[in-house]
């Protein structure tokens, strides 16, 4: 069992280095396929796969395969039927990998729990049902620093809400506040600005299509909502 998965890591190994370097063949099979995907798909790289003669195609922070002439594509997770690794998931949260230490946290709220050494950071939406749960989840952790990215992309009137928590005096009881319990802040004025063009931005760049997005600082991200003893495991795994 160790010979098979040390094979299939070498192989995944040769595989994906052409993910920087497409080879000719390759490189016809994004010519192929990136105007089949349509005019909102944004192709990053697409790279051979030791399955089956399949291509790896990254496209909008997600994978999809094709075949060598891109007439099919196929959607799904690739699973080892023996060992049941999930090399899909593998490969999205390589190539989702975000650089913490390069975040602009100066756009984000900081909330500094007990010793804050646990550091993480989460787009969320006030209109986010599962936002609010996640912040029902954090009332419970200890000594963890969280910086929010107001991120606002489920409701238009989701811009004015962050806008009247960023103006606050203290934005993250207002937050809280509003994401705990219901409570509304007081009208921003309208000389007060924010970074909502930037962190919208930020978010795009980084393929965040939903919220809560949770980052890590060793670059991983859980997309949606965690309860307290997943989120313990996770923060326990990396090493702060």
């Amino acid at each position: 069992m160790k010979l098979f998965k040390a094979a299939v890591a070498a192989l995944l190994g040769l595989a994906f280095v052409s993910a920087f370097a497409e080879t000719a063949q390759e490189a016809a099979v994004r010519k192929a396929i990136e105007p089949r995907l349509g005019e909102d798909a944004k192709v990053v790289a697409v790279s051979k796969t030791p399955y089956s003669g399949l291509f790896e195609v990254q496209v909008n922070g997600d994978i999809i395969y094709t075949d060598a002439k891109a007439q099919f594509l196929f959607v799904g997770r690739i699973v080892d039927t023996k060992t049941y690794q999930d090399y899909t998931k593998a490969r999205l949260e390589e190539i989702n990998k975000v650089a913490f230490s390069d975040l602009p946290l100066e756009l984000a709220m900081k909330q500094v729990k007990g010793n804050g050494k646990r550091v993480i950071a989460v787009f969320e939406d006030p209109n986010c049902g599962y936002c609010k749960r996640f912040r029902q989840t954090l009332e419970g952790i200890n000594d963890i620093t969280v910086y929010t990215f107001m991120y606002n992309i489920l409701s238009p009137d989701s811009i004015a809400k962050s806008r009247n928590v960023w103006c606050s005096a203290d934005r993250n009881k207002a937050w809280d506040d509003w994401m705990l319990n219901g409570k509304a802040p007081a009208p921003a004025s309208d000389k007060c600005t924010t970074p909502h063009e930037k962190v919208l931005a930020l978010g795009q760049r980084m393929g965040v299509t939903g919220t809560p997005t949770i980052i890590f600082t060793d670059g991983s991200r859980i997309p949606g909502a965690i309860d307290a003893k997943a989120l313990e495991v996770k923060l326990s795994s990396i090493k702060q």
